[in-house]
């Protein structure tokens, strides 16, 4: 399950049921209650109070996850700090920059890890001079990220599985992406904070019909420009471990970064060169369940190397973009300017 870090109070603990319910969320955010009903063996208002209970504490946020390329992100780079003193500092000067998707303070080798998603390498170029200027930076090493081969914020589609999809750089099947408009972008930017808003809801925004505006977050969905997904927190599911591994191999590294994206616990892998060959990322329940993992990471085929980060606090974590809010011209249907 793609989890959160904790927002708001104290989630509940997922039972059977609620697990279940989530699972369904996860692969479709705007599943009707009826269909969640139907899918569980319940009462259209049992899955309603249900959903309305996990949305209330916090323990599930229902969010549209934009891919990268509808805003124009091209470049998507891992960078390992060496800090001289406390760490903290750099980490937040690093999540003060809108071009840090991750940012966690170590227990490894380098005091703090960051992402960086930005448009092209003159940007990345940029970020890496900001990172290296912040508090106690005595240098910054780089995993060039160019394949982003599973996302757990980001499910891939069975037909696109594989190294290279998910949308990230690397990915395949630009034909098949949508021309996307203003209007679009801001139906994106409605679903990025609440992606179980109502097509009525929605077509108010942005001053269409309540056909038109379905038609639109239909087409949005099926071309893989947005998709909507709970994501949990990970109290609820009893992560207790999260770590970041990289990667040295021998041969492909698409190849090893597809064998590590089926192993449990990895929910995050990403091939490319640089400090690394592969990047993974790894919750676990508890330590036995994080050496599985780490132990069979060790043992795939190809891996020469392995190097890990105990995340002992994420500072950062957002995967949501600046997409336009502007009032809409209900004269026109388009965005003001």
């Amino acid at each position: 399950m793609g989890t959160i870090a904790g927002t708001r109070g104290v989630p509940m603990m997922l039972d059977a049921f609620d697990a279940a319910l989530v699972r369904e969320l996860q692969r479709d955010g705007r599943i009707s209650h009826q269909r969640l009903a139907e899918l569980l063996g319940v009462s259209r208002e049992a899955a309603r109070a249900r959903v309305h209970r996990l949305l209330e504490t916090g323990t599930v946020r229902v969010v549209g996850i934009v891919q990268p390329w509808v805003v124009g992100i091209g470049a998507v780079a891992h960078v390992s700090l060496d800090v001289e003193g406390p760490g903290r500092a750099a980490a937040d000067a690093a999540a003060a920059r809108p071009a840090t998707s991750f940012v966690s303070c170590t227990a490894g080798a380098r005091a703090v890890v960051v992402e960086l998603r930005v448009a092209d390498e003159s940007a990345l170029e940029r970020e890496f001079a900001a990172l290296r200027s912040a508090p106690g930076v005595r240098g910054i090493e780089v995993f060039r990220c160019t394949r982003l081969v599973k996302d757990a914020y980001s499910p891939v589609r069975e037909a696109e599985s594989g190294p290279g999809a998910g949308g990230g750089p690397g990915a395949g099947g630009a034909e098949r992406r949508p021309l996307v408009d203003d209007v679009d972008r801001a139906l994106l930017g409605l679903l990025q904070a609440d992606g179980r808003a109502s097509f009525a809801a929605l077509s108010e925004r942005v001053a269409l019909s309540q056909p038109a505006t379905r038609a639109r977050v239909l087409r949005l969905l099926e071309s893989g420009a947005v998709h909507v997904t709970g994501l949990v927190d990970s109290r609820a599911v009893g992560v207790r471990e999260a770590v970041g591994v990289g990667l040295t191999v021998r041969g492909s590294a698409p190849a090893a970064a597809g064998a590590a994206a089926r192993l449990p616990g990895v929910n995050y892998v990403a091939a490319g060169h640089g400090r690394f060959d592969v990047v993974c990322g790894v919750d676990a329940s508890d330590r036995p369940a994080l050496l599985a993992t780490l132990d069979a990471l060790r043992g795939a085929e190809g891996v020469v190397r392995v190097e890990s980060w105990y995340h002992l606090e994420i500072v950062k974590e957002s995967y949501t973009y600046d997409l336009p809010l502007r009032p809409v011209n209900p004269l026109s249907g388009v965005l003001s300017t």
